[in-house]
């Protein structure tokens, strides 16, 4: 079970900024890749954005040039800024780490967030 979490969800209005953070404080696993995936209310999960342990990020063309993905690794943390929201934006954002065998681990709890048009 991993124990870290998300958080700095909320609600903002379309056109809005926001930005999440997740502690991955205490995640042991191997990792090739964090990420950052949501999950629409209905909706299957979604990739929103990865990145390797050189620090280079890729992102979903649906948000591309909206949102950076950033991490501290002083703090254990990473980041996912968020700009020019869109209501399709609304979901549970969850960060996760991606082992060598290729297979995704999500942290639990996700963040909220809502953008209202």
């Amino acid at each position: 079970q991993v124990q870290p979490g998300e958080s700095g969800g909320g609600s903002v209005q379309a056109g809005g900024s926001l930005t999440v953070s997740c502690s991955t404080f205490g995640y042991t696993g191997s990792r090739n890749y964090w990420g950052w995936f949501r999950q629409a209310a209905g909706k299957q999960r979604e990739w929103v954005s990865s990145m390797n342990t050189d620090g280079a990020t890729t992102y979903a063309d649906s948000v591309k040039g909206r949102f950076t993905f950033t991490s501290d690794t002083a703090k254990n943390t990473l980041y996912l800024q968020m700009n020019s929201l869109k209501p399709e934006d609304t979901g549970l954002y969850y960060c996760a780490a991606q082992g060598i065998s290729g297979r995704w681990t999500y942290w639990p709890r996700g963040t909220e967030v809502t953008v209202s048009s």
